[in-house]
């Protein structure tokens, strides 16, 4: 029998979502340093300004912020670096051409706990437009609305 794994999420990235069209995700391991993966399990991490890049076969995380950890003394980590992302080859290498030709970005969604290691999910993404974001926001509140009026309707 199958068993679930638990997935534990230490961080997420709203705005993607906001700002992205997401298309394709993917799994990546993340080479970290003893003090950043304490610091990443209780949470203190900021994707946000984040992004992902493949550059000489390798891919990056680019721009993420771990805090610092508190018991770290003068063996802490930099918050803000480069860190290594660990993917296929064949995964690099098609995130390489579709960044390099459609011109699309490496968006990090969120970072979670998944068997006692530390992953994170990267998304191929295509930038909103303004007129775009409006839109999404507008059935957003449509969808609301409608289930509020559901709601309504099944209190009387």
């Amino acid at each position: 029998m199958g068993q679930q794994s638990a997935i534990r999420i230490l961080s997420e990235n709203r705005s993607a979502g906001h700002n992205y069209h997401l298309l394709e995700r993917y799994e990546a391991g993340l080479v970290l340093v003893g003090t950043e993966v304490k610091a990443a399990k209780i949470g203190k991490i900021q994707l946000k300004e984040s992004y992902a890049e493949v550059e000489g076969n390798e891919a990056w995380l680019v721009n993420a912020h771990i805090s610092e950890y508190s018991h770290g003394n003068i063996m802490n980590h930099v918050p803000v670096r480069r860190r290594k992302l660990l993917l296929h080859r064949s995964e690099i290498e098609k995130l390489h051409a579709e960044t390099r030709e459609k011109g699309l970005t490496l968006v990090p969604t969120k970072l979670y706990l998944k068997d006692g290691r530390i992953k994170i999910e990267i998304a191929v993404a295509k930038g909103k437009k303004f007129h775009d974001k409006r839109e999404s926001t507008k059935a957003k509140e449509m969808q609301a609305e409608a289930k509020a009026a559901m709601a309504r309707r099944a209190r009387q």
